[in-house]
């Protein structure tokens, strides 16, 4: 078919039906004007042919699609803020969490549930006492979420191209979620240390300074490193289940992968809810390597605590079965909201940082 004599007002000959042209063609141009193939000089829509398109109220906000060509500078800015503001708000549920995961508590620091831990921790050691080590926290948090997104994002397409090319693939997505996690933890893991042994209850720390030169005088470099194994051994099905999760999720709930906050609230809180059930047994164990708690300690066996398999035998040893699921309650509750958070804002800031990238272009 000939197209011919674009002109201002859009495509010459408009949508009806004249000479030489059959029913069935002038049918399919009317469909391909209603939507907003032909464009008129300028780059203007095709004029006074292209019916207004009317918005079904009950069909929610018109949200734009996410960016495509967003950089990895971006992933990693967006990722940054996203891991700095989900650990910032729910640190004092964190707190007790690591609490809660206590094998031995002191009388004083057993808790029923979240809320009356916290409540308690609040009004016994102060209104602060919840936030200490929050800013260890936030300085580990930063990189170790930019270089996670930006990461998973690129070996994600990389992956899905040769798996799927052209579409999703949830080998893809996991695969991705688990080399990103190496990273992450690489960076987060020291934070990760001194955070719990300020968070415990009668923690003899009060700055983090105090805390990092006690661990390294006393316990040697390598102290900071001592759960990662076991960190990755949780990390790393979580970050598959996490990821897998909510690509899953977004192909049900936003099919068009548009900039949809509520899709990406949904999704990542349940990702996140199903992922954290799944990995407590393995986050009781990070815990105990982190803290070394001495009562555990004093317990059953002499010197530190290391690998994997000697944080599950002394778990098993202290509290049997149950044990691996201490805490569990506040691991869920913590997740729910910290995953819905980190992937609003980083989805948010992805799209922000993006739109006014391409404006920023055009504009020059």
């Amino acid at each position: 078919m000939e197209w011919e004599g674009r002109g201002a007002g859009g495509v010459a000959g408009g949508p009806a039906a004249g000479p030489g042209r059959s029913p069935g063609e002038s049918a399919l141009l009317d469909g391909w004007l209603q939507r907003g193939v032909g464009r008129g000089a300028g780059g203007g829509e095709a004029g006074a042919c292209r019916p207004p398109v009317r918005q079904d109220p009950d069909s929610g906000p018109d949200y734009e699609a996410l960016p495509a060509g967003a950089t990895v500078t971006t992933h990693m800015v967006a990722g940054a803020v996203a891991g700095i503001l989900e650990h910032c708000v729910m640190y004092p549920i964190d707190c007790v969490k690591t609490r809660m995961q206590s094998l031995q508590p002191d009388p004083a620091a057993r808790y029923r549930n979240v809320l009356e831990a916290l409540w308690r921790i609040i009004r016994t050691e102060g209104l602060w006492r919840p936030m200490r080590g929050l800013n260890v926290t936030a300085t580990g948090a930063g990189p170790a979420h930019a270089l996670y997104f930006a990461c998973y994002e690129k070996l994600k397409k990389t992956l899905s191209d040769v798996i799927h090319p052209g579409g999703n693939s949830h080998i893809a997505n996991g695969a991705a979620g688990c080399v990103a996690t190496l990273l992450h933890d690489a960076a987060m893991n020291p934070a990760e240390v001194v955070k719990q042994r300020m968070q415990m209850y009668n923690s003899p720390y009060h700055r983090v300074t105090d805390c990092v030169r006690a661990v390294w005088q006393n316990e040697g470099a390598g102290a900071f490193y001592r759960s990662y194994t076991t960190q990755l051994t949780m990390n790393v099905p979580f970050q598959a289940i996490h990821f897998m999760t909510y690509e899953f999720l977004q192909e049900h709930f936003n099919p068009q992968r548009r900039y949809n906050p509520s899709s990406h609230v949904l999704s990542g809180a349940c990702a996140g809810a199903v992922a954290a059930a799944a990995t407590t047994p393995l986050d009781v164990c990070k815990t105990l390597l982190n803290t070394q708690e001495s009562l555990a300690l004093n317990s059953h066996i002499t010197g530190h605590i290391t690998g994997m398999a000697s944080a599950f035998r002394t778990v098993y040893q202290v509290g049997g079965v149950t044990a691996y699921f201490r805490g569990v309650q506040a691991r869920v509750i913590y997740q729910i909201p910290s995953t819905a958070i980190a992937w609003s804002v980083y989805e948010f800031f992805k799209y922000l940082i993006t739109k006014r990238q391409e404006e920023w272009r055009a504009g020059k």
